[in-house]
């Protein structure tokens, strides 16, 4: 349980780190998909804005559970065992959400690729910090 807690704090505080680092690129890269974001789909209140900085602790402590469940089934060194649960990540859990997300709410093709693509390098970092700290 201690590797668990101690994993997941160390994951949540990396990834909160790389969410606001991930998140300026984009602005940078994609501005149109910045602007997205001013769609009246999206709340605009700020009632909700702490969401977004427990989320890295919420997302490192289910990933922690799961590497702690399942790091036997990863194999290799610690990169590719890391880079392995996001991969795995990516596809059982993110793939099906982004789908129906795109399905049900009006936004781009390119925005969810790029939540996608956020989500897999988030996992793929958790992951090789629990295969460095709890191999």
């Amino acid at each position: 349980m201690k590797k668990i807690l101690s994993s997941g704090i160390i994951a949540g505080l990396t990834l909160l780190a790389v969410s606001f680092g991930m998140l300026y690129l984009t602005i940078m890269i994609f501005p149109q998909i910045a602007e997205e974001y001013y769609n009246p789909i999206f709340r605009s209140d700020g009632g909700r804005n702490m969401l977004f900085y427990i989320h890295p602790f919420v997302l490192g402590f289910a990933l922690a559970w799961f590497w702690e469940r399942f790091k036997g089934q990863f194999s290799g060194n610690f990169l590719l065992r890391g880079l392995e649960l996001g991969f795995v990540y990516a596809i059982v859990a993110l793939l099906p959400a982004m789908w129906i997300t795109f399905s049900a709410i009006d936004i781009s093709l390119t925005m969810i690729l790029t939540w996608w693509l956020y989500g897999l390098i988030q996992a793929a970092i958790a992951g090789v910090i629990f295969a460095k700290m709890n191999p």
